[in-house]
């Protein structure tokens, strides 16, 4: 199989950088692989597990939305927020869930429901990708 060069960055590090076989992503659309030669695009993604592959064998990565630009030079996906799936503390992950649906339950106003029930199902997510 053909390797390409893809970055996983987010605002606070470079999560992955070198050759990759295979990246599957969560686009906003649905989920999409990208192999080496893949035709150019710009998307936005939203929360879930990006799937690296490579000759050192898979890992997955947690994001919470962001852009994925695929071009000759390879494939770029500027996270909004991501983690490494196996540096998930999930007891905090747990309590971080039981305060998220409290938020909900204790939300006064519309907006104040919807953002902690946003917060709610990407937490929820997480800890089904975990």
């Amino acid at each position: 199989m053909t390797a390409f060069h893809f970055e996983l960055v987010s605002p606070e590090k470079l999560l992955f950088s070198g050759e990759v076989d295979s990246v599957v992503a969560p686009g906003s659309d649905g989920q999409f692989t990208v192999l080496a030669n893949h035709a150019p695009v710009m998307t936005t993604l939203k929360p879930g597990v990006v799937t690296i592959a490579s000759a050192a064998g898979a890992e997955k990565h947690f994001l919470r939305g962001g852009f994925a630009d695929v071009s000759a030079k390879g494939f770029t996906i500027l996270a909004e927020q991501a983690v490494a799936l196996k540096d998930v503390d999930v007891a905090k992950l747990e309590q971080d869930i039981k305060d998220a649906r409290e938020d909900v339950s204790d939300a006064k106003t519309d907006e104040g429901r919807r953002a902690s029930s946003e917060k709610l199902a990407e937490l929820v997510e997480l800890r089904a990708a975990v």
